[in-house]
């Protein structure tokens, strides 16, 4: 007679063979998936060997000139390390299962209650936390270096630090081996299923999936304000957006959106959407669509950009409304191009634009912020060498750059719940965009790259658009910028002291808690996030915050009413294009969803 706990045992082992089983699938798939894998200009993958060479000879600079201060490094961190297994080898031979005194700092990668308790666990934390301070005040120690390759290689040996996180490696990630005993080691076998999924689809490289992409369809359920795309060209649809009030302002507004990424991060649902927001208070909106790029856009450059998207929308919305001025917002490098073109317009003597706003915009490129540690020639080098031999820029690239500004909350701890706990992804919209890049035209790349973030051309006065040199003191309209606190991509800094050299005398600068994204889709319902606000002058950032007034709310109305005043008065209501303007498709439109071709 076969017992309760025989047909446990039998149930667990018929479990077993069949996770093996897949355990074998799965294997030949992760060997084809590999086997697969694109060759990567080294340039794109790691800095330069220079940096490692700067960094070692300022090493021994201070080895030379300042021994003692390298030897008070050194046996500050042998003096932590071996108390403490002194300590730990105490409590052991008292025969104490218990971790010793822990004077590390909170960390929330440890969170699980064995790093603390548990002293096999706590040793591992306590000694890698000593082990990365040591590394961080020997970094601190390279007086030699420059400002700018400090930075560089606090960066990159932070990123070495981060990697080698103990929670990073299964056999020392408690959670990791709670659960695979709980599950039969269920979760290994559905996080190398979700390990050889990831590798599959991006061609043998790894980049972890942020978000559940089965859970959200664009234009289903985010992507969902009423409107219809009123005109088309090769670079952008033209998205007009249907009125929700009777009367609107006489004056419309076209968003800029940045192409590097997709325009619905302002419209991801009802209750986070700025485009809906805006038309609700009234507005007549347009919002450009622009083209994921494949191969044959490879000679397309910001001339391009400026011609066929802001020249041309501009011209076009003016016709449908029958206006001769239209407002603009541009956000991000839609913001820097847009600067580009009201100074390429005032030159040609173009007056449609009425007011701009700029949302986290770099024009100074001077102080690059935190992504600058990727603008060196070494890393660029490389990018010019890959889009020369594929046409375009990848999607692959700028995703995996963006999320290695937040590798512990953007690759490890995603990799961890998939990887080695067997999670699904989560269905969250934010995540999910993040993941929907787009790619960027060669020749577009390299002027961007070269020309503005690099040789700062524009607020030096030698960037040219459409053969016009041009000059942040030609944006004479009024203007406003919203710049984002911890923006870790255009520091807000930066947009301040960009946005300070504009000609106009018109100008309000808004500064808002958050960062890059979170920051700019603030709605005022949620209460999350507030602003700063100064109307004194705009001379120096810090100067500029300290004297501001904080409002504990989102800057949303704060910009309404700025934008309100600048807008003309009331009208009624316009239906969606015109008689040479028919509805082409329904918003969020065609281009948004179209995947370029391989």
């Amino acid at each position: 007679m076969t017992t309760e706990q025989e047909v446990v045992e039998t149930a667990k082992l018929d479990r077993l063979n069949a996770n093996l089983v897949k355990v074998e699938e799965l294997t030949q798939r992760l060997v084809a998936a590999m086997a697969h894998k694109r060759t990567i200009d080294p340039s794109l993958q790691a800095p330069g060997q220079d940096l490692y060479m700067k960094a070692a000879a300022a090493y021994m600079a201070e080895m030379v000139n300042n021994p003692a201060r390298i030897l008070e490094n050194q046996i500050s961190y042998w003096g932590k390390a071996l108390k403490h297994y002194v300590e730990a080898q105490q409590l052991l031979v008292k025969g104490q299962l218990a971790a010793p005194p822990d004077p590390t700092p909170r960390d929330r990668r440890f969170s699980n209650p064995l790093w603390e308790s548990h002293p096999w666990f706590n040793f591992i934390k306590q000694q890698y936390l000593f082990n990365a301070e040591a590394v961080n005040r020997a970094i601190d120690a390279m007086e030699t270096l420059e400002p700018r390759e400090r930075k560089r290689l606090e960066y990159f040996t932070r990123q070495i630090i981060d990697m080698m996180a103990p929670t990073n490696f299964f056999a020392t990630n408690p959670d990791a081996l709670e659960r695979a005993v709980e599950t039969d080691g269920q979760s290994l076998v559905q996080g190398l299923e979700n390990l050889v999924r990831d590798l599959e689809a991006n061609r043998g490289d790894l980049l972890v999936t942020l978000a559940d992409k089965d859970a959200f369809t664009v234009g289903g359920n985010i992507g969902t304000t009423p409107g219809g795309v009123v005109y088309r060209n090769r670079m952008m649809e033209l998205i007009q957006y249907s009125p929700a009030t009777e009367t609107v302002h006489k004056t419309p507004l076209i968003i800029f959106p940045p192409w590097i990424n997709k325009f619905y991060i302002l419209d991801l649902k009802p209750q986070n959407s700025l485009i809906k927001w805006i038309v609700d208070q009234g507005y007549t909106l347009f919002v450009v669509s622009w083209v994921n790029p494949d191969e044959s856009y490879r000679d397309v450059g910001m001339d391009d950009y400026v011609r066929e998207g802001y020249l041309t929308a501009i011209e076009q919305v003016k016709a449908i409304c029958d206006v001769p001025k239209v407002n603009v917002v541009g956000y991000c490098i839609a913001g820097t191009t847009l600067a580009c073109t009201l100074s390429y317009m005032k030159q040609v003597g173009d007056s449609s634009v009425n007011a701009a706003t700029f949302f986290t915009t770099l024009t100074d490129f001077s102080d690059q912020g935190e992504v600058g540690v990727f603008l060196d020639n070494d890393f660029v080098d490389g990018i010019e060498r890959e889009v020369t031999a594929n046409g375009v820029l990848s999607s692959f690239f700028m995703s995996r750059t963006f999320s290695f500004l937040r590798s512990n909350d953007l690759i490890y701890q995603p990799a961890i719940r998939s990887y080695m706990l067997g999670e699904a992804p989560p269905a969250f919209d934010l995540l999910y965009w993040n993941g929907d890049g787009t790619n960027l035209p060669a020749r577009m790349s390299v002027e961007y790259l070269r020309g503005l973030c690099q040789d700062d051309k524009l607020a030096r006065g030698e960037f040219t658009i459409l053969g016009h040199t041009l000059s942040l003191k030609d944006i004479k309209i009024p203007v406003c910028a919203v710049a984002c606190e911890t923006d870790h991509i255009a520091a807000w800094r930066s947009s301040f002291n960009g946005f300070r050299q504009f000609g106009a005398r018109d100008k309000t600068f808004i500064l808002s808690e958050s960062g890059h994204i979170a920051g700019i889709v603030n709605p005022p319902s949620k209460g999350k996030y507030g602003h700063w606000l100064n109307d004194g002058p705009l001379d120096d950032p810090d100067a500029w915050k300290a004297a501001a007034t904080a409002h504990r709310s989102s800057w949303w109305p704060s910009w309404g009413a700025w934008l309100a005043k600048r807008s003309g008065a009331q009208v009624a209501a316009r239906a969606l294009g015109d008689s040479t303007h028919p509805v082409l498709a329904a918003a969020p439109g065609t281009y948004v969803v179209a995947q370029p071709k391989a």
